[in-house]
């Protein structure tokens, strides 16, 4: 049996799902421990549910099994002595690790984000990853209006979604800071523009206030229509989610929850733009899919996959 460790917001989720489709394509028996996690009182809600997804849970004792946890008196006595006997394995880095995939028997802790772990399986991910009409079930009906205007001025227009990630991203600056600038969006903006003349920019973002602000500064220098897609608190991210899906073109955050958002676009015509440095701590090259173009924090294109 292999476990995979269910961790982070919906874009990990989706990222660990997917790598879970393609270890059973591969005929392994596969289960989520969504509880080591998603148990702690400041967890990220599970919304795999969105895709009408339901997948096997493995146990307590099953997880105990693969770890060595077990809490019994002679089993911490025994791993005082001789050490724990545990069969997790870690991803080596935020890049494709082929080790992964070799596992008949594991824990499996990580993100797993690359398209390498799936590509062989794409049509089974992005059938899996089909989002369901119970994701209106719980909203009010203001919320819901609003949506549907989003999505059929998305629809009819050349859009372009824009993800500015803030918050937790400002909070943990040593990892993320400094790599999603002002320069990287006002290079994507221009390359753009430059193409599609009448494009029409729709911003998601987790600051609604800030969002509003930035859209109308950007209108006066840009001289385009950008719309603030607002009232999605994070409980309610995959209506974010779902509507940049229905853009045309994207320009990413270094968040796994904007690459599904423009992954999710199957058209073969669509421009990705992305964020050339992914982590600070961290060289990601594995990350970008074969119709990114990387921009720099000192807003230049970078044509060296290396860099």
């Amino acid at each position: 049996m292999i476990i995979i460790r269910m961790t982070g917001g919906l874009g990990n989720q989706m990222f660990q799902y997917a790598l879970y489709l393609k270890l059973k394509s591969m005929g392994r028996d596969v289960k989520f421990d969504d509880k080591t996690e998603y148990e702690l009182s400041n967890a990220r809600p599970i919304m795999l549910w969105t895709f009408g997804i339901d997948y096997p849970k493995a146990s307590k004792e099953e997880i105990n099994q693969m770890t060595d946890g077990f809490l019994y008196l002679s089993h911490r006595i025994r791993r005082k002595i001789f050490g724990r006997k545990s069969l997790e394995y870690q991803e080596n880095s935020c890049n494709y690790d082929g080790q992964i995939l070799k596992k008949k028997q594991a824990y499996l802790t990580g993100y797993f984000q690359s398209e390498k772990y799936f590509k062989e399986i794409e049509e089974d991910v992005r059938k899996a990853f089909t989002f369901q009409p119970c994701i209106f079930e719980n909203i009010d009906a203001g919320l819901k209006k609003k949506i549907d205007a989003y999505k059929k001025e998305i629809e009819e227009s050349l859009s372009v979604s824009i993800h500015i990630r803030r918050g937790d991203y400002l909070e943990n600056s040593e990892v993320y800071g400094g790599n999603c600038t002002a320069e990287y969006y006002e290079k994507a903006i221009h390359i753009i523009k430059d193409k599609f003349p009448q494009t029409v920019f729709f911003v998601f973002s987790n600051d609604d206030a800030w969002a509003q602000e930035w859209c109308k500064e950007q209108e006066k220098v840009q001289g385009l229509r950008f719309v603030p897609v607002t009232d999605t608190p994070e409980e309610l991210g995959y209506l974010d989610m779902y509507l940049m899906s229905k853009c045309k073109h994207h320009i990413i955050a270094n968040s796994s929850f904007s690459w599904w958002g423009a992954w999710l676009n199957a058209s073969p015509d669509k421009m990705v733009l992305a964020p050339a440095r992914w982590f600070n701590n961290q060289t990601c090259y594995d990350i970008y899919t074969k119709e990114m173009k990387k921009i720099s924090p000192e807003g230049i294109i970078v044509e060296d996959d290396t860099k």
